[in-house]
């Protein structure tokens, strides 16, 4: 294929005018001219850009050192557009390219409100994820550490008593995700948000969608209409009656990528290849990145299980994350690979949006996002804040239009990733393998589940405990396997 194309542009080349040749040459002597005055242009914005600090913005000392604390050198380009208008008391709608600061960008004005009148149930953060909403709080701590700011966060998955009474010590700065916090607003006495004075929705076209759109409703009727609202996300929807919705009071649209962008510091490649041979395809490329932290989206549950175990039957340090696992094994997944203990993280949508992991080197796209802007959530998980980073998109047979559709979107096409096919197909017969032990690995699981949901108990969903997870192919017989020949 990669010969045909070759060929075609050299006949392409061989048969043009001689004419146009010469012109070619002339206008790309001017596109050199233009190339470096925009160059040198860019570098004195560059230069600009290095001299504005938080304290510039209007951020009062504590905060500015707090930014300091946390090596945050200078304000990013979301935070220099959205921080003074913030501190003016404006609505805000933010759209930035994912992995741009964003957080802080909400934060650091809520934090010098609350400054200037403290209050409990000051601010409320919704967000579509949990383990978003965890993160969104460490980062509320980390800036508002030397302040005494009190965060508690509300979420799915975790006992309601517990969060009620981390609801009863008041605190300032409420991180939560809509369903659970509806919960709480319905059934936990003496609970409610009458005195908010910040409402922040993240990744908010998310939030503001179908899937929370009874929940979202629900909150906006019991919180004050007096109140600043702010939106952020990498996608914002464009359709006008959601943002109403939202109940904004003439905002401020802060906007610093104005077209759905990946960062430029992101390499970004597609294979591909047949839809049987995706396995031996994965397997390849982990080896070849071997030693750097990736994280492999796929389309569904049972599929980052299953990759999770025929990973580890290779001796693949993988661990998986989905929404079927109970939140605390969710986080822990999650800490695993923060703490680089496990070098590959196997998930599913839950994980595209807002985590901030800085070390990811890689991420791979096992099965292609249905929704073009999910490939945008997904691809920021690396390159973020100014990092370099890759991402690798899996296209078989029967992805081409959505691998289309994501192009499309982007604004760009995409370098084919060069894979030898020979030296993929040396590991077929391996994988193959790993694959048989996999299928009766899931099915036992299967079998596990099953007969612990009859006797009323919770379903295990650690795969790390699972007997088949500490076998590796050619690491001697198995023992005392159910139903073996």
């Amino acid at each position: 294929m990669c010969f045909y194309k070759n060929s075609l542009k050299f006949c392409k080349t061989m048969t043009a005018d001689s004419d146009s040749s010469d012109n070619a040459s002339v206008s790309s002597k001017e596109e050199v001219v233009e190339e470096e005055v925009e160059n040198q242009v860019e570098e004195q914005n560059e230069k600009e850009e290095e001299t504005v600090t938080f304290k510039d913005l209007g951020v009062v000392d504590v905060l500015c050192e707090a930014c300091s604390e946390l090596k945050w050198k200078n304000p990013s380009k979301i935070q220099k557009e959205a921080i003074p208008v913030a501190l003016q008391g404006k609505d805000i709608i933010g759209l930035a390219e994912t992995g741009s600061g964003k957080t802080g960008a909400f934060a650091l004005p809520i934090l010098q409100a609350l400054l200037e009148n403290p209050q409990r149930y000051f601010a409320l953060i919704l967000t579509p994820t949990r383990e978003l909403a965890f993160q969104i709080s460490e980062q509320f701590e980390a800036l508002g550490a030397s302040i005494g700011v009190k965060c508690a966060v509300i979420v799915g998955g975790m006992d309601m008593v517990a969060q009620a009474l981390m609801l009863s010590k008041k605190p300032h700065i409420i991180i939560a995700t809509p369903g659970r916090l509806v919960d709480h607003l319905e059934n936990t006495k003496g609970f409610n948000l009458k005195a908010l004075k910040y409402l922040v929705m993240d990744e908010a076209d998310r939030i503001l969608n179908m899937d929370f759109e009874v929940e979202v409703d629900k909150i906006l009727r019991v919180i004050p209409r007096e109140r600043r609202t702010y939106l952020f996300s990498a996608t914002m929807t464009k359709k006008v009656q959601k943002l109403q919705r939202a109940s904004l009071q003439d905002p401020v649209k802060v906007e610093v990528s104005t077209k759905y962008q990946t960062v430029e510091k992101l390499q970004q490649y597609y294979i591909f290849i047949p839809v049987k041979y995706k396995d031996v395809y994965l397997v390849h490329i982990l080896n070849e990145m071997a030693g750097k932290s990736m994280i492999v989206f796929v389309a569904t549950c049972a599929g980052a299980l299953r990759a999770a175990l025929l990973l580890r039957a290779l001796g693949v340090a993988a661990v998986p994350l989905h929404g079927q696992m109970s939140q605390h094994k969710r986080l822990a997944a999650l800490n695993k690979f923060k703490s680089r203990s496990r070098s590959v993280l196997i998930c599913t949508d839950v994980a595209s949006r807002g985590l901030d992991i800085p070390h990811v080197d890689v991420v791979v796209n096992l099965d292609i996002p249905l929704h073009s802007k999910d490939y945008i959530h997904r691809v920021g998980r690396t390159a973020r804040a100014g990092r370099a980073g890759q991402a690798i998109t899996f296209v078989t047979q029967y992805d081409v239009e959505l691998y289309q559709r994501i192009e499309q979107l982007i604004g760009k096409q995409l370098p084919l990733y060069k894979a030898d096919e020979s030296e993929v197909m040396v590991l077929q017969e391996r994988v193959a393998e790993a694959q048989r032990l996999t299928k009766i690995e899931m099915k036992e699981l299967e079998e596990k589940k099953g007969s612990k949901r009859k006797r009323g108990a919770e379903s295990d969903d650690d795969t790390e405990e699972a007997a088949g997870v500490r076998r590796r192919l050619g690491g001697g017989a198995r023992k005392g396997r159910r139903g073996r020949r």
